[in-house]
């Protein structure tokens, strides 16, 4: 079973999440643990402080050491993790082959960031490796952390009711996804490509390849770039 701690300063703002579809149904099926972790628990200041005044200055509030020290260090102790995340604008892009490698691990550590970020010396010691979701910034790392776990979660074998559907996934062969249609055949004038009700299979998987290929192409030319 794969095992994820989350640490964060609001880990309720996430069970909602972990509480529905694939994340939930792996989780009851006991392919994955995950687990939130209160960083406000590790406090020792009288209100739960976890955050304190940039030194030299400067607006914003940081995520103090000593609480993080404190959680992270309870965990290593109680098993090996294979890696410890922290979720940052200036990580490694988060990107299909990312989380295909992440989907290999057994136990992994998830620290969400908030305020302008954590003490330096947090990073230097204990992470393992920084994850982006995008060039943009968000209020705290909780959402960054739902957006890798469910691309990771979706990968276990047994997680989706299919398990070829995540190889059809885009990006998994550098190529987006091609159209997909559903019943009915034929709806206000708009019919789905003959091939598709054709039941020859191999012209069908030719037709899918052709207009990932063009899909690609079309709107994410710099994969087929990536590719070459």
């Amino acid at each position: 079973m794969m095992r994820i701690d989350i640490i964060s300063v609001i880990p309720a703002l996430m069970h909602s999440f972990f509480g529905h579809s694939i994340c939930k149904r792996a989780s009851d099926a006991g392919l994955v643990d995950i687990v939130f972790h209160d960083l406000h628990d590790f406090s020792l200041k009288k209100h739960r402080q976890v955050d304190d005044y940039p030194f030299g200055g400067g607006a914003g509030m940081v995520m103090a050491i000593e609480p993080l020290s404190r959680c992270l260090d309870q965990l290593l102790a109680e098993r090996t993790y294979d890696e410890v995340i922290f979720f940052t604008p200036d990580g490694q892009l988060l990107k299909q082959g990312l989380a295909n490698q992440l989907s290999l691990n057994a136990n992994m550590i998830f620290i969400c960031g908030h305020y302008k970020g954590i003490d330096e010396r947090v990073r230097d010691k204990y992470v393992t490796q920084e994850i982006s979701i995008g060039d943009y910034v968000l209020s705290g790392g909780e959402l960054a952390a739902a957006v890798t776990a469910d691309a990771i979660i979706r990968l276990l074998p047994g997680a989706l009711g299919d398990e070829s559907s995540a190889l059809t996934d885009s990006f998994q062969d550098g190529l987006l996804a091609p159209p997909v249609y559903t019943r009915p055949a034929s709806f206000d004038g708009m019919d789905v490509p003959e091939v598709l009700l054709s039941g020859h299979e191999k012209k069908i998987e030719e037709w899918r390849h052709e207009q990932a290929v063009l899909r690609t192409q079309t709107r994410r030319p710099d994969l087929l770039d990536m590719n070459e």
